[in-house]
């Protein structure tokens, strides 16, 4: 299946925190979407892999999504090194997406940065003929590099490239942040508090939101950045 646009997450909820609205805003335009995740989150505090996986499938079903697939990486502790480069590439190859979206390139958790770096070389090699890699029948894939991948900014603040109005979509990318019930905000949980799980944190994700969309004039947007300049058709579309 080939994709439009294909999002790479750390964890499950990655994604759907950051980059949501502009998935929900390339499909309501026809584009085929997809999400694959590098871990099941299994060093997460809240919830087990189990529950985390119903989420993402709760997720994935509010966004539309075309595929989604967990490369069962190990959580907190996989590197940017061949063994952990080729199940990206083959992913990439499976899907053959225009645009990859990624962790942000640094943040407070580990795994975000060293999952961007992850993602952004596997869009390098996955062009390289060199580097073999077989689909689920063993047949050799071919090359396939995306046209560009953008970093979807987290939670520490970064200077945005660019940024996308998600405003007629902030509800539904709300609800996908919400089918993860484990690990955000619930009054009626028993399970321990974490950096994610206060009314502080939830407060946090619409401001980050509403503050995109204020230095573009909108409501709501999601901020990116990326590694080369971003090239225009037309000027006059811009907002």
């Amino acid at each position: 299946m080939k994709l439009d646009i294909l999002a790479f997450g750390a964890h499950p909820d990655d994604v759907e925190m950051s980059a949501a609205g502009t998935l929900l805003a390339a499909a309501a335009l026809g584009k085929k979407i997809g999400i694959v995740d590098f871990t099941r989150g299994e060093l997460g505090t809240r919830g087990t892999p189990a529950t985390r996986a119903a989420e993402a499938e709760a997720a994935s079903r509010i966004l539309g999504l075309s595929v989604r697939e967990n490369l069962g990486l190990p959580d907190g502790f996989f590197r940017n090194d061949r063994e952990h480069q080729l199940p990206l590439i083959a992913a990439l190859r499976r899907y053959q997406p225009d645009v990859v979206l990624c962790n942000a390139i640094h943040d407070r958790h580990p795994d975000h940065g060293r999952g961007a770096s992850l993602a952004s070389e596997a869009c390098f090699l996955s062009g390289l003929r060199m580097i073999e890699t077989f689909d689920a029948d063993g047949q050799p894939q071919q090359p396939w590099r995306p046209r560009t991948v953008y970093h979807y900014i987290q939670d520490r603040q970064i200077a945005p490239d660019f940024v996308v109005d998600i405003s007629e979509f902030w509800p539904g990318k709300w609800a996908s942040i919400q089918a993860y019930k484990t690990q955000f905000f619930d009054p009626n949980s028993q399970e321990p508090v974490t950096y994610l799980s206060t009314p502080v944190f939830s407060q946090f994700m619409e401001a980050r939101a509403r503050e995109f969309g204020h230095i573009i004039g909108v409501e709501f947007g999601e901020g990116f950045t990326r590694q080369r300049p971003v090239g225009v058709r037309d000027i006059t579309a811009l907002l």
